[in-house]
This record gives structure tokens, sequence and C-alpha cells, in this order.
């Protein structure tokens, strides 16, 4: 059997193997070396593949499809440096959990480390950031077909989050019609191609059991506070339900889709009262991590109750303050089931009124004053009905998460675990495209211009879809830091002057770039009411949101 086609024969029975494993979407970039693997993608009809011409984007894209799916996604790209540009996104899904199959092409070994062109060392190339690595050997009729579908399986069963890295060296030549006929090495697979079932039915290294703490009837009966941190919507939903119950405060994040029933946190946190009043808490249970307002942070490292558990499904410490108590790896809905609330009174009912008057102060200021801040706060109020919000890094979630209250069990997605700026657009891409739902995102002008090619993903979407850009012309929250005021503009803020109707009209984008309040209101309104992406243009002063947040703090601190 020539090479060519032996190679296609060998990525089809990789591919195959993944579908086993639920992996429906594929992202592929173009390249030669891939060519094997892209073809046979092509024709596994229970793929969706997915094309980008930026591999860092395209791992991005990935992670978004990952992230809204909760089902494992297939990334192909080429040899070379095609394969170090996902590494941002592998990071990324390595720390808040999504799982990704990362498919590279490489030259055969006798090419590595001789001059041969687009030629790298690819195999350990994403050291410890990938959960699982699998280095295939050059594709040869001498290696059964079972090995590669069982090495395949393997892996796939200990992929409980991250990356898998699968390397993939390809001979040449790598063009040729396949015609068909007796193919002997990928029909001893038998009935393995009608079953629909893993060769290896291994069992998942993720499977532990919730264990139920004994005392847990106990601590129940105590005085707690809640803190929730990332999660999906039917969880959080039902964690705010689980401390409504318990009648323990709950601190939500804007990640949580609790609804934040103690709005605007990160105002009144910064309050003397408030913390002696939480500090009356004798445990505090924390589900998920990646906490992002300040003064939740600042207050989470000080508090120091008698029990400090944190329920989270990923592994690992997750708690940055290292504080005394239980690091319990569970699904949240599964510890919830376990784990029953006690229905008793609230303790801290002023806790109740000071969010109130916090959330009344912050919007009576806002009220006429068009910019980041007040489209922050309001953002509530631009939702698409069963849609989903996407918001990006930096200074534009910090406001939300401190003037907005998001409603309970409203999907909201971010890349918050490493926190970049690099790939946004890309990932709200993916989620968009996994749920086919109306969605919102809200990113920063630096934000945008890293990732501005992705515009192109965004021609091709299932439901409106609108994106705001916050141009604040720069990195506006470099304001918010002790940097130095002589390099601050410079190596900090870096304002590009530019506008982003040229980027629309680029990616044949609708546009607008409203001066007020009611105008975006509308502006979004008319984007609901149309098909494809519309880009929404915030011209903004540069310090604005930051100095609104500042002065915030001082007002809520003497309410």
């Amino acid at each position: 059997m020539a090479t060519s086609v032996f190679n296609r024969r060998w990525a089809a029975v990789l591919l195959e193997a993944l579908t086993r494993h639920g992996v429906r979407h594929v992202c592929i970039a173009p390249g030669s070396r891939s060519t094997p693997l892209t073809l046979a993608a092509a024709a596994n009809a229970q793929f969706i593949c997915h094309t980008h011409f930026d591999e860092r984007g395209l791992g991005h894209l990935a992670l978004g499809l990952a992230k809204a799916s909760g089902e494992p996604v297939a990334v192909i790209v080429t040899s070379g440096t095609a394969v170090a540009n996902l590494y941002p996104a592998m990071i990324e899904a390595g720390l808040t959990g999504e799982r990704l199959v990362l498919l590279t092409a490489d030259r055969p070994p006798e090419l590595i480390d001789c001059g041969a062109n687009q030629a790298i060392r690819q195999q350990g190339i994403f050291a410890s950031h990938a959960r699982q690595t699998l280095d295939l050997p050059r594709p040869t009729p001498d290696i059964p077909a079972r090995w590669l579908v069982s090495a395949i399986d393997s892996a796939m069963a200990g992929l409980d989050y991250g990356a898998l890295h699968v390397n993939c060296p390809f001979a040449e030549p790598l063009y040729g019609d396949d015609e068909g006929g007796d193919d002997p090495w990928s029909q001893a697979l038998g009935d393995w191609w009608q079953s629909g079932a893993p060769w290896l039915r291994e069992t998942p290294r993720n499977t532990v059991p919730v264990m139920k703490q004994p005392d847990w009837f106990l601590w129940r009966q105590k005085r707690g506070v809640v803190v929730a941190g990332r999660m999906t919507a039917e969880e959080g939903v039902r964690v705010a339900r689980w401390a409504q119950e318990l009648g323990w405060p709950l601190l939500g994040d804007v990640l949580s889709q609790t609804g934040q029933p103690l709005s605007c946190a990160d105002l009144w946190l910064a309050r003397d009262d408030a913390r002696d009043t939480l500090a009356q808490a004798q445990i505090v249970v924390q589900f998920g991590n990646s906490l992002t307002g300040k003064r939740l942070l600042q207050w989470q490292a000080a508090c120091a109750p008698q029990e400090y558990w944190l329920i989270d499904p990923l592994d690992g410490r997750r708690d940055p303050a290292h504080h005394a108590g239980r690091r319990l790896v569970a699904r949240v809905a599964d510890w919830l089931e376990t784990h029953p609330a006690q229905p008793r009174a609230g303790w801290a009912p002023e806790l109740t009124e000071l969010a109130a008057r916090t959330r009344q102060c912050t919007q009576t200021y806002l009220a006429s004053r068009f910019g980041e801040a007040q489209a922050a706060q309001r953002l509530p109020v631009l939702l698409p009905d069963n849609g989903q919000l996407f918001v990006g890094n930096s200074l534009i979630v910090r406001l939300i998460d401190a003037f907005a209250q998001l409603p309970a069990g409203y999907p909201v997605y971010s890349n918050r675990g490493a926190s970049g700026i690099d790939g946004l657009i890309s990932t709200l891409a993916g989620v968009q495209r996994a749920t086919a739902k109306p969605t919102l995102a809200i990113v920063g002008d630096l934000s945008a211009l890293y990732d501005l090619n992705a515009l192109a993903l965004l021609r091709h979407v299932s439901a409106p879809t609108v994106l705001i850009v916050v141009n604040n012309n720069g990195g506006a929250i470099f304001s918010m830091l002790p940097t130095p005021a002589a390099e601050r503009e410079r190596f900090y803020l870096m304002p590009q002057n530019v506008e982003f109707r040229h980027a629309a009209a680029m990616f044949s984008l609708g546009y607008a770039c409203p001066q007020s309040w009611d105008e975006l209101e509308q502006s979004v309104a008319q984007a609901w009411g149309r098909t494809g992406t519309t880009l929404i243009e915030l011209q903004v002063p540069p310090a604005e949101g930051a100095e609104t947040l500042q002065t915030l703090l001082k007002k809520v601190n003497t309410l």
C-alpha cells in the first residue's frame, strides 16, 4: 500500500477512535503535513469541522467549543510553530477544566534536528501543561490497528480535564488518491467499526465517588458563609438555593451564575462593619475558584474561620490563601446532593440591607454617566432572551463584578484561568457555535486588537451575536495600579488611537458607535433583530471606568 494511502488509513482509525469518546467538533488549520488528519476528519460524517487560518485563534475556538458544550474538542494543526501557537489555549484549558485533544502533525524522526524545513522538536513541547501526552510512531502496517485504538482509548480515559497532546509524524508522500480496495490492517478491527464503542473500555480516572463529610450535620447548624466562584449555570442556581435555605450569606463572583444575591460585594466588602460581620462566621464553604473582585480576594485571604472548605471538580489546592480546612474534589451538583441544607433563619441580615443600599448608591451615581462603568452596571438590561454572555478580562470584568447583578442561572463564560487577553474573540466564537444561542460579548480594546483576525470567525454565527468593544484607548486597568507615572502611558497603558469601524467593515460585520445609553440600548435591540454579528464600539474616556470604581468605593464606605 502506498505511503500516502496508509497515512490516510492510520489517521482515519485515529479520528474514528476519538468519536467513541464524545469528540464531535474538530478545529482545523491549513497545512500540508497535517493532510492525512485533515482529510480523515473531513471524511468522517460524525464530525463538525471548523477552520481558521490562525492556530492561536484556532486553539481558543476549540476552547470555547469545549467550554460551552462540555465535550472534548479536537484540534488539527501542521508541524512547526503552528504547534507552539496552541500553547495559550491549552494552558487555559488546564486551569479551567475544558478538554482539548491536540493532534499535531510532525515530520518523521529522520527529518528532526537536521535542518529540514518546518521541523522542530515537538515531543514534549507542552511540558507540564499537557494533562496527557501520546507520541505516535510513524504510521506503518507493522503496528496493528488495535494498538493505535487502545492507545487513544487509554489516553482519553485519563483526560479528566486539560489537554491531550497526540504528536503524529507522517512521512511523505502525503498526497495520492485512495482507490479503496482491501485494507487488512484496518479491517482487523472487525465489528469495532459498527459498534460505536471504544476498543478498550478503561475506567475513567475521575470517577471517585463524593465522600460525605460525617460532621456536616453539625456544621450546617453553625454560622457559615458561602463563596461562589466559577461554575455552571445549573450549579449556580442550586448553590444560591442551598445557601438561602441555610441562611448563610452568599458572596457570588461574576462567573458564579448564582444571581449574586448580595450584589456589589466588591464595593461593600471594603467596609469595616461588613468584614466584622463576616468574621463571625464559623465556617466558609467555597464552590469553584477563580475569584475576580479585589476586595473579595482580600477578604478571602484574611478570613480565619474554624473551617474552610473548598469544593471544585478540578484537583489541586485551588486556594491561593492556603486556608486550614478541607479540599474536596467533587462536582458541585454531586456534593450538594450529598450535603443537603437544613433550613434556618439568616444570621447576617445587615449584609442584605448593606448590599441593597450599595446597589442603590451605584445606580444613582451612574444614572446619567454614560461610559464604561454605566455599561457594566446596566449590562443585564442588554442580555438577549434565552441567550448567553461572554465577558472579557482586564478592567471590564472587574467593573461588571463590582457594579452589576447578573440573572441567576444565566450562562456566563470567560477565560478567567490564566486571565489572559489573548484569544478572547476566538473563544467567544467557539461558545456561540457550540450552543447556537444569541450571544452578547464585551471586551476591551487591547483584547480586541490582540485577537482582531478572529472577527473572521464571527462572520459565521448561527444566532444574532453582539460584540461590545470598550475603547478606552489602552490598558486602563494599569491606571489603577501604582505604576510609575513617567512610564505609565508608554509601557503600560499603550494607547493605540484606533477605532473599530474599519475592522467591522473589513470582516463585513454590522457596526454601531453609540454616544449615549439610549443609543447603546437601541443599537443592541436592533442587533438582536437581525442575523449575523454586530460590533458595537463604546468610545469612552481612558480613565473613566477606573476613576468611577475608586469614587464609588469611597461613597459606599460612607453610607
